[in-house]
């Protein structure tokens, strides 16, 4: 089954509680990052609390998943590089990209990972399409991304097209953890110290860069509504 074939409202569900919605302001450093998920992850498995979006900016980093090969990793000093549990391989992540930490039990809503990472993809497509951008999956690659049909087509035929989200999950105990990041204004050069997850073929997009001037907590709005329809109601979390 391909994941554009997966049923995403398969994880709303009646019994849950309201998830709830957090927005750290300012950057949030990675290894604090960490520490809260695994907290929240630990409270969330054990019953002793809701599930729980939390969105954070971080300063300039790079994380390494799971699947990291150290040749992708052009600049190795250029910012600090931390390795994570997540699944995927090189990503950045920094100021002007919005990060949402997803922590979901889905043993109470869906146990299937290809059916939550499509979920998480439509997520993004949907806060995308609030704001008239095209955000499209594809079978050979995670994330969500944008044609650029004003560019010169690639060697092979096809037309370039920018990622514009990346996604990577954790679970424990089917408590999922890490999540996804929405290029909203981030320095795009910053990008260019790794081969993002892995795909030299294609570039990196932000919906600035695509011009659209949009503010954060507007992205966010979005975003939240886009969450609601897949995955059901939140929750602002105090």
């Amino acid at each position: 089954m391909q994941r554009t074939d997966l049923d995403h409202k398969m994880f709303a569900r009646d019994n849950c509680p309201p998830v709830r919605w957090r927005v750290s302001d300012g950057l949030t450093g990675y290894d604090e990052a960490v520490a809260e998920m695994e907290r929240q992850v630990g409270l969330i498995a054990d019953g002793d609390a809701d599930e729980l979006v939390w969105l954070v900016e971080h300063p300039p980093l790079y994380t390494a998943g799971t699947s990291a090969d150290s040749k992708d990793l052009i600049e190795p000093d250029r910012f600090p590089v931390f390795a994570t549990g997540r699944g995927g391989e090189y990503t950045y992540h920094g100021p002007g990209q919005r990060v949402a930490y997803v922590m979901l039990d889905l043993k109470r809503r869906r146990q299937d990972v290809r059916a939550y990472v499509a979920a998480l993809e439509e997520v993004v497509i949907r806060t995308l399409a609030a704001m008239n951008v095209k955000g499209e999956r594809r079978e050979d690659r995670v994330g969500v991304w944008v044609r650029r049909p004003e560019r010169p087509r690639l060697p092979d035929g096809s037309m370039a097209e920018d990622k514009i989200a990346a996604l990577g999950i954790r679970l424990r105990k089917w408590v999922s953890f890490h999540g996804l990041s929405i290029n909203v204004e981030p320095d795009l050069g910053h990008f260019s110290g790794i081969v993002p997850c892995g795909i030299s073929a294609y570039g990196v997009t932000s919906l600035v860069d695509l011009g659209l001037p949009v503010m954060m907590a507007d992205v966010d709005m979005r975003l939240r509504e886009a969450f609601e329809d897949v995955f059901g109601p939140t929750v602002t979390d105090v």
